[in-house]
């Protein structure tokens, strides 16, 4: 969340967020690269996909492949129209400026989903298989939502985009401090950069086995929540997976509309909604301060409704608690970040007879999960406290009346995580909360991020609960 997450920066290294040298020959010939972003994250069936690339050699090759139990590659061409361009010096907050290189419109035949672009180059005359040359790599994505939305299904997944660029320190800066340049923290980070993502560590192994299983699923990115609200109207459950961990106002919006009209919401995540983010240019930028609200343009203003700091902070007074059921401020760490590093990673149930757990053969007390550490890394929970031997939340968190606790796991914050908030009880220990409440529609929450492994891992109570969830909250 705040402290050094080096973690993600290997993951986003090993998702392809760098240029990779395949070979290397003949060192004093320059380096050999190529890099790119597309114009929009999200696109329909029959609208344009621009990729803005930079790249050393004039011929390169483009190859789509769309992610989930087959990898099935959609298009692959070879141009030669490559060009290198500089790297401004604010790229990280203000984009490359890249012209378009390669313009494609997406057919109607493409299935709604993850669309991996791995562009390639070589030197040698462009040719890809030859002794000694020398040739790079990089991947981007977009994302295909549904050309008639809700008609083949009634599930919508909103990918984590913005996470992705809030750790994206290509260029200079991301929103954290630990891997930017001289160690600097950004406050205002670009799409209009290369950006690889953090997609295959939590949202692909949920996708993997949802399709696997018989489920379909619309795709959209987390700002189409703020820019097409209209999707959400031909939905019956929309879904959260991973680290769906920055949210702007329109995004809460438009999804807690859904909810009271009777709309229902799966976050299968943790540290979800924590931070408000602003976008800006049309949805190419997002804006956070963070830890640094005070420095926030809008601090002086004394309206922090929109303050891009923690949803939970005080003066922004809007804990993510009221849409989720949980937040960061009663949960914390789990096998990471120092704490709870010998932990379980697993729940422990304390209502056992809830619909949720049918077909589980689960009792009070049992624990699941812990093979494949389902509860780790970030986790949200929420304040309660035990009545004859279970947990019941205080309410006075903002979590909504009728959330009930379903299962636990003891989580915390890192010491210096809790250093610059001024209300924050420094030794408080938390929990990961699985829980669910109705409001309208029903909102379920498993407040970890690390659930989809135990789907990738095969767990039975994890596959089942999860069956549990799609299957009625779809109808």
């Amino acid at each position: 969340m705040i402290s050094s997450c080096l973690r993600i920066h290997l993951i986003l290294l090993f998702a392809g967020m760098l240029t990779i040298p395949l070979a290397a020959a003949d060192d004093d010939a320059g380096s050999i690269f190529i890099e790119g972003y597309t114009n929009q994250l999200s696109y329909q069936p029959g609208e344009k996909v621009a990729l803005h690339l930079s790249s050393s050699e004039p011929q390169y090759t483009v190859e789509i492949t769309r992610r989930g139990p087959e990898n099935k590659t959609v298009f692959k061409e070879t141009r030669t129209n490559g060009a290198a361009y500089p790297v401004p010096e604010n790229a990280s907050s203000h984009g490359c400026q890249w012209p378009a290189a390669f313009e494609l419109t997406i057919p109607d035949s493409w299935q709604s989903g993850y669309y991996n672009v791995r562009l390639s180059v070589a030197d040698r005359g462009g040719k890809f298989i030859q002794r000694n040359s020398r040739s790079a790599e990089s991947n981007l994505f977009f994302i295909v939502r549904a050309k008639q939305p809700g008609s083949q299904t009634k599930i919508l997944i909103q990918l984590s985009t913005n996470t992705y660029n809030a750790y994206n320190n290509w260029g200079g800066s991301s929103l954290y401090s630990y891997h930017g340049r001289a160690n600097l923290q950004g406050h205002r980070v670009s799409f209009n950069r290369p950006l690889a993502g953090q997609f295959a560590n939590w949202e692909l192994p949920f996708i993997i086995w949802a399709e696997s299983n018989g489920y379909q699923l619309d795709y959209a990115a987390n700002s189409d929540l703020e820019f097409h609200p209209e999707l959400l109207k031909h939905y019956r459950l929309v879904l959260s997976v991973g680290h769906d961990e920055y949210w702007s106002a329109p995004m809460r919006d438009h999804l807690e509309q859904f909810i009271s009209e009777g709309g229902n919401v799966a976050f299968f995540s943790g540290n979800s909604v924590c931070w408000q983010v602003r976008s800006e240019d049309d949805g190419r930028a997002l804006t956070c301060w963070k830890q640094w609200y005070n420095q926030d343009p809008l601090f002086p203003d004394g309206d922090h409704r929109l303050l891009s700091t923690l949803w939970s902070h005080h003066l922004v007074n809007r804990p993510e608690n009221q849409l989720t059921g949980v937040g960061f401020l009663y949960g914390g760490y789990h096998k990471s970040h120092g704490q709870f590093m010998d932990g379980s990673g697993a729940y422990q149930v304390h209502r056992p007879a809830h619909w949720v757990f049918e077909k589980t053969g689960i009792k009070q007390g049992d624990e699941f999960g812990g093979k494949d550490s389902i509860v780790g890394y970030e986790c949200d929970g929420c304040q309660f406290e035990m009545k004859e031997g279970l947990p019941v939340p205080t309410f006075k968190d903002g979590t909504p009346r009728t959330f009930e606790i379903l299962a636990t796991c003891p989580a915390k914050w890192a010491p210096g995580d809790s250093l610059w908030y001024d209300r924050f009880e420094k030794d408080r220990v938390g929990a990961a909360v699985l829980g669910m409440y109705t409001s309208g529609g029903t909102v379920f929450t498993v407040g970890s991020t690390d659930w989809a492994h135990g789907l990738r891992g095969k767990d039975p109570v994890v596959q089942q609960v999860t069956k549990n969830i799609l299957d009625r909250l779809s109808k």
